[in-house]
């Protein structure tokens, strides 16, 4: 009898095992990999999706809409989406650009429902600005007390200037300056051309500069 206990025992640990080395090669394979894995009916893949964009589209959202309660919404939206069209998924395409694709297109139908309200997009403005709440992609903790604080301030600042951009230009803006995409994935994600994509970024660094300059002189 005794040895049988030990060995019950035994069972979850070994289960718990496998499934925690199921999740690190999870982690190992690329995105394209992890989607056909969802695709075939591994439930652990789609949380593999999530925990690798969650935090990243929840970012571009609300530097995008200054709303980090709605951001968060969307980004839940987002996925719900993506589960549900996964299937519909052109699998020569970027997964990255897709997944964002669809973050910016609730976005920009969060702001153009808001622009139709003053007050909302008032009240949304003045809201979440506290330190807490802000992205600390930026802070290092090696930094002196003096040199967070710096940084924290310009940050606040760029953030501000941000959002005072027009909104069709905010979006390539932080698409390009602070998340990194390319010119072409920035094409697809709002579906404009390239022209396009290249004038409004030039717009929006050139308001950019005047917006934040009288704010750190």
């Amino acid at each position: 009898m005794a040895g049988t206990r030990k060995d019950e025992s035994v069972q979850p640990i070994a289960h718990e095992d496998k499934a925690h080395e199921r999740n690190l090669k999870l982690r190992e394979l690329s995105d394209a990999d992890v989607v056909q894995a969802s695709l075939d009916g591994d439930d652990r893949a789609f949380s593999e999706l999530v925990r690798r964009y969650d935090q990243r589209l929840l970012n571009f959202v609300y530097r995008t809409i200054g709303d980090r309660e709605r951001s968060e919404d969307l980004i839940q939206e987002t996925f719900v989406r993506v589960y549900r069209h996964l299937h519909r998924f052109d699998q020569s395409k970027k997964f990255s650009t897709w997944i964002y694709t669809i973050s910016s297109n609730l976005a920009k139908n969060e702001l153009r429902n808001r622009s139709r309200n003053p007050l909302v997009l008032f009240q949304t403005i003045k809201k979440n600005w506290s330190t807490e709440d802000r992205p600390l992609e930026w802070e290092d903790p090696k930094y002196k007390p003096d040199d967070l604080y710096r940084k924290r301030y310009l940050r606040a600042r760029v953030e501000e200037a941000v959002e005072e951009l027009p909104k069709h230009h905010r979006m390539v803006f932080v698409l390009r300056e602070l998340e990194g995409k390319t010119y072409e994935e920035i094409a697809e994600i709002t579906g404009c051309n390239l022209g396009t994509v290249k004038s409004r970024l030039n717009r929006a660094r050139n308001n950019f500069a005047k917006i934040i300059a009288p704010m750190i002189e």
